[in-house]
């Protein structure tokens, strides 16, 4: 059942990524071999999916310090620092990237008596159970998950949340495949995601891989649809969550919840737990990424407004807690009261 396509692998000594900006039209495979590449994936949406380049900035940090030529810990570490900074860089706002990275700076201080060359060892070998974890933990999310569906469900998605944004199964998508697969016989409503369109790209793509039955839908029909009783779910990822449950995730996230609220639907969240950030309180303290004026005022490379229009791009949105049903996550299905769950949850890690 796991999809036949990863976005991410690693191959001998180099990554091979899907390059996510082809799809549709083109499944190119492109090598990368130095962190720059890496960086430059990630910031260009090559990859995308917050799991995804959580596990892409862990192999990054691999590359960078690959060939590094330090002579004693110390000067390491300070080139450790700096990598980790520009990987962070990339996409800010994603939390599964300074979980990754601060992970494997953990385990290189636990391992900082050992020669530098072992260490270097160390970190391709934590991001490799990084990657092989995030393929178990969306396995056991789509499980969980597709408990909530009912036969012949509706449901209604946002954004890319399958194996192209994570190692394999996807978070959201993993739900509706699991469900698919348990022959419940659903439904997809799949929003367009403006303005760089996942969800008519790439979400799409995917449940034709999987032959899941779907419908594309610009999104602003969602809220006629919910209206019309043609919504029986909303599933959407996330790219954050603070402590107190509120969500960042891509942009159209909120006002989905709001609808979702208003019509009475059930709105769940679909996330591995390196996508909680236990030590930001609320969404109000996440600064959001702004990205350029052209993916709005453009399609693709053709301009679609007049010559001097500025576009506000945010490329993602906050939804407070008060709009999530619930959590699905590698370990179950939590629900509110998200502060008081999430950290007796990470109290037990």
């Amino acid at each position: 059942m796991e999809p036949a396509y990863e976005t991410i692998t690693w191959q001998d000594d180099h990554l091979v990524i899907l390059d996510q900006t082809q799809l549709p039209l083109r499944e190119i495979y492109s090598d990368v071999n130095t962190i720059g590449q890496v960086w430059e994936c990630i910031k260009n949406l090559k990859i995308s999916g917050a799991p995804a380049v959580g596990i892409a900035a862990a192999y990054g940090l691999y590359l960078g310090v690959r060939d590094l030529e330090s002579r004693n810990f110390t000067s390491f570490s300070v080139e450790i620092d700096r990598w980790i900074d520009y990987l962070r860089s990339a996409r800010p706002t994603a939390m599964n990237s300074t979980w990754a990275l601060q992970r494997i700076k953990q385990t290189i201080f636990a391992n900082k008596d050992k020669e530098l060359d072992e260490i270097k060892d160390i970190i391709l070998k934590t991001a490799k159970t990084i990657h092989a974890e995030d393929k178990r933990g969306c396995k056991n999310i789509g499980e969980h998950g597709s408990q909530l569906i009912k036969k012949g469900a509706k449901v209604l998605i946002h954004g890319n949340t399958g194996a192209l944004a994570t190692g394999a199964f996807g978070t959201a998508f993993s739900v509706i495949l699991h469900a698919h697969e348990a022959e419940k016989n659903i439904h997809v409503w799949v929003n367009e995601t403006r303005p760089l369109l996942q969800g008519a790209r790439l979400t799409a793509w995917e449940l034709e891989k999987t032959e899941i039955p779907y419908k594309l839908i610009t999104d602003s029909t969602a809220g006629s649809l919910m209206n019309k009783g043609e919504v029986d779910m909303v599933l959407v990822g996330a790219d954050r969550v603070t402590a107190n449950g509120d969500v960042i995730n891509r942009i159209g996230t909120y006002p989905l919840a709001v609808l979702a609220k208003e019509n009475d639907i059930p709105f769940y969240v679909a996330l591995p737990l390196s996508t909680v950030d236990p030590e930001t309180a609320s969404g109000g303290d996440i600064e959001i990424e702004e990205r350029e004026a052209e993916e709005v005022t453009q399609f693709g490379s053709t301009p679609i407004t007049p010559k001097k229009t500025d576009a506000f791009n945010p490329a993602f949105d906050l939804t407070p807690h008060e709009y999530i049903t619930g959590f699905i996550t590698e370990k179950g299905l939590i629900e509110p009261d998200f502060e008081e769950n999430f950290s007796s949850l990470f109290d037990r890690s």
